[in-house]
């Protein structure tokens, strides 16, 4: 994730926080139209800026995670149901509850602070009952502890842990309790170093998972989680090479194509999908800012491989963006989004249907969720579920 929220800019404010000839793919770029956006607020939710609602996972049936913040700006978790109603939610000992994975089955997997601000993970299932983990070797300070990210329907989850020198390692909980931890070849061992993976759409039902690494130097590079458990590497063409610039891996769908975004020589954004063959395709929309936290940033890609995500312009206003599998990009504006610089329309994945579930900012910096259907003859019982 690359916005300006609380929980954005990457991951980087979480608790840590080349070789190929490029040739610009710049894709064929149509305004949208009949598609409908769902805007909402979660009762409670402040209007302040900074406060607000973050809409992240949603699932086939068109449920939606995500967490609030209220006047007080502490952050709760909430899930938004198809036919418009919430429930929202905080582990037990929570100040800060942060969700933002949500499977086909309605489980959630997310994290919180403690009164300590270290950091637990935890998975909701569908009747609400809440289960905290801590991974093996997590710190106990300030900042450290467990980020569970994301969570397949197996009911596998995807994160990493903070240690106790601030050195991020990925990881994979089953069912059962069972962790299995990872790093990726290349990643560095001190504070702020480590492997990363992403959040929401980044593991398959294969346990295939994708992310970024930061090397000893502070740059960034991508990883791809292998089924067999091996990890791959790689860079995205002409990306920079000093430190905060490279390359982060977002999301990766069933077929094993992944996305996300890389970082330029001039701290340009640009994005790229991942063949399973290791081929990186970059891509940019027509509109993207060129100059420094400008460009083109891919979050999430659907089984049928259509992309979606946020552009920058030049004046450093995000607005959306699907990318259909030939490469034909639709961009969009959510209803009320702000058009001062750190505002706008912040989409962050996409559903097999092709439901998109993401967040705006508003003229007041504050934060809304918003849900933009497919074509109402391919969203399963619209009539019913539209609000």
């Amino acid at each position: 994730m690359h916005t300006n929220s609380k929980l954005c800019k990457k991951s980087r404010s979480l608790p840590l926080l080349i070789a190929m000839t490029f040739i610009a793919v710049l894709a064929i770029t149509a305004q949208a139209s009949a598609q409908k956006i769902i805007t909402y607020n979660v009762p409670g939710a402040g209007t302040g800026a900074g406060q607000g609602t973050q809409a992240f996972g949603i699932n086939g049936s068109g449920t939606v995670a995500g967490f609030y913040v209220d006047t007080s700006n502490v952050s709760h978790g909430f899930v938004r149901k198809p036919n418009g109603d919430f429930n929202t939610f905080d582990p037990t000992g929570s100040t800060s509850t942060l969700v933002i994975a949500i499977n086909q089955n309605g489980a959630i997997a997310g994290w919180y602070y403690d009164v300590d601000s270290v950091i637990h993970g935890f998975l909701r299932v569908p009747d609400g009952a809440i289960t905290t983990f801590d991974a093996p070797l997590a710190g106990t300070g300030a900042n450290q502890g467990t980020i569970a990210g994301d969570i397949n329907d197996l009911g596998v989850i995807a994160g990493y842990y903070i240690d106790a020198s601030n050195v991020a390692q990925g990881f994979l909980l089953n069912p059962d309790g069972k962790f299995t931890t990872f790093d990726a070849p290349g990643a560095g061992i001190k504070a702020d170093q480590g492997t990363f993976p992403q959040f929401f759409s980044c593991l398959t039902n294969l346990l295939a998972s994708t992310g970024y690494y930061i090397d000893p130097g502070y740059l960034n590079h991508g990883f791809v989680l292998n089924p067999d458990g091996k990890v791959s590497t790689f860079e995205a063409p002409n990306a920079g090479t000093s430190a905060g610039q490279g390359t982060f891996g977002e999301s990766i769908n069933l077929k094993g194509e992944s996305t996300g975004y890389y970082v330029d020589e001039k701290n340009v954004d640009h994005g790229y999908v991942r063949a399973p063959d290791g081929n990186i395709i970059p891509f940019d929309v027509r509109g993207a800012g060129k100059g420094a936290g400008q460009g083109t940033i891919a979050e999430g890609n659907n089984a049928e491989g259509m992309i979606v995500g946020g552009y920058i312009d030049k004046d450093t206003v995000s607005h959306g963006f699907v990318r259909a599998t030939d490469g034909k990009i639709t961009t969009f504006d959510a209803p009320g989004a702000g058009t001062s610089a750190n505002q706008g329309t912040y989409p962050m994945t996409n559903n097999w249907e092709g439901a998109i579930s993401g967040f705006y900012i508003d003229a007041n910096s504050a934060y809304h969720g918003f849900l933009r259907l497919p074509n109402e003859s391919s969203w399963h019982g619209a009539g019913q579920h539209l609000p």
